[in-house]
């Protein structure tokens, strides 16, 4: 079962869910924060409450191709854990052109993962809404990754496609740039939809595929499984949390595997689509961020 947001006229968005029967059912909820609220105080999950919701409603009448979908959450704040797969580990030593006992390296292996701040609400986006590319930078490419939603108690109640912008030049430079790297205007998308964590019978084996074309053209394709994640979601979350207050509806980014060659980096005009499997297809054209 999956949440979505669309917009529903000019001035009114709606919560809806998609059931395995590919229905679409309207919420009474205004969001995902909203939802999350009522189960602590009915002491009941999200997938509950969400049945009982449906119970005695029709489904709509439009089809999903045909809504205007948002980001199905408007995240205070999402968060991103980095060097969590290998693939991720040597890229990063590529950049920053070293060969081994880098920062990367022992961060791999540490017992405490990289977690740091990713976006924040406002420059938060979700599908079909142009990512931003840098003007300081000439190496930039997408990260996609599994998001997890998280509660304040920690729990984890659902998983998005999330596009973690990088411009790898920059990051690649020194470390410490690493905010410079990470965040900018529309430079974090999620969506399309929240696979409710119930829902779901091994989050550890879930197909990603990012595909990006330009002029029309597919120009690079990779494919991962986060059977090749390294630590587990409960650890990243936990370490997110110490002496963290965090707020319902936080987003994590788990890391990324899939990485372009080396010789390419995005432009203006591409367009990224990474998809995981139950969840839907996270599709963004790609703008300069002074041209949004």
């Amino acid at each position: 079962m999956k949440v979505i947001r669309y917009k529903k006229n000019e001035s009114q968005t709606q919560l809806a869910v998609i059931t395995k029967e590919n229905n679409i059912f309207e919420l009474t909820y205004d969001t995902f924060q909203d939802l999350l609220s009522q189960t602590e105080q009915e002491k009941k999950s999200a997938l509950q409450l969400i049945e009982e919701d449906i119970k005695s409603k029709s489904p709509i009448e439009k089809s999903y191709s045909e809504l205007d979908l948002l980001a199905p959450i408007q995240s205070d704040e999402v968060w991103a854990a980095g060097v969590t797969y290998l693939k991720s580990k040597e890229a990063r030593n590529r950049e920053a052109n070293v060969q081994k006992d880098s920062f990367y390296d022992k961060v791999y292996d540490a017992r405490r993962p990289e977690i740091f701040l990713k976006s924040t609400a406002r420059r938060l986006i979700g599908p079909n809404v142009p990512v931003g590319i840098r003007t300081d930078s000439n190496w930039q490419i997408p990260e996609p990754e599994l998001a997890l939603v998280v509660k304040a108690d920690c729990e984890i109640v659902g998983f998005t496609v999330g596009n973690d912008m990088s411009s790898r030049d920059i990051e690649g430079e020194n470390p410490l740039y690493l905010p410079q790297a990470k965040m900018w205007k529309h430079s974090c998308a999620i969506g399309p939809a929240i696979l409710l964590a119930d829902t779901v019978e091994d989050p550890y084996n879930l197909e990603i595929e990012c595909r990006i074309e330009r002029n029309g053209e597919l120009v690079t394709k990779g494919n991962a499984n986060t059977s090749m994640l390294k630590r587990t979601y409960n650890e990243l979350v936990s370490y997110l949390i110490k002496d963290n207050d965090i707020l319902d509806g936080t987003t994590l980014l788990t890391g990324t595997c899939i990485i372009p060659d080396d010789s390419f980096t995005l432009q203006e005009g591409d367009v990224i689509e990474i998809e995981i499997e139950s969840i839907g297809i996270l599709r963004n054209p790609v703008k300069l961020a002074t041209n949004l």
